[in-house]
């Protein structure tokens, strides 16, 4: 196993950045921070509000994390897609936190296929360059459907940490 401390944050709308959040949590057997957003996203006039937000690309307030990313070798950053943008709250926590990453790497989950806009807004955002990157479709997740993909990712950051 790597000699490396890692965390993985991530904000999770509906469950499906959760879900795989946790699953590389599990496989790398490192610390995990879900990240939580105060405004209310819930049903779908909350999916319309963060679809709007994001792509205004707007902060919002997040409750205060329990991990601080300054301690970890790698921070594995996963976010839902909004509207062709990474989430408000996954925002905020980059723009809190950007300076303080010593590593990264990026995933998210989405309704549909992103490709390497996202990534390189996130890069962007960070001022850091990834050493990993991973986009799941929900319909790979729900399928189950993405357990490769995520044995690949974890395997690219392993490599990437040696």
């Amino acid at each position: 196993m790597l000699n490396k401390k890692i965390l993985v944050a991530y904000y999770s709308r509906n469950g499906s950045t959760r879900k795989v959040s946790k699953i590389i949590s599990e496989m790398l057997q490192c610390d995990v921070e879900e990240i939580y957003d105060t405004k209310k996203r819930e049903g779908m006039w909350g999916f319309f509000i963060s679809g709007r937000d994001a792509m205004l690309k707007k902060p919002t307030i997040i409750k205060e994390t329990e991990k601080d990313s300054s301690q970890y070798d790698v921070v594995l950053i996963g976010t839902p897609i909004w509207a062709g943008n990474i989430s408000c709250a996954v925002r905020t926590y980059i723009n809190y936190n950007k300076d303080k990453f010593k590593k990264v790497a990026f995933f998210y989950t989405s309704g549909g296929t992103q490709g390497d806009k996202i990534f390189n807004d996130i890069e962007r955002l960070c001022n850091k360059k990834s050493i990993a990157n991973m986009g799941l479709t929900k319909k790979q997740i729900s399928d189950d459907m993405y357990l490769q993909t995520v044995n690949e990712f974890i395997a690219n950051i392993k490599q990437k940490l040696e």
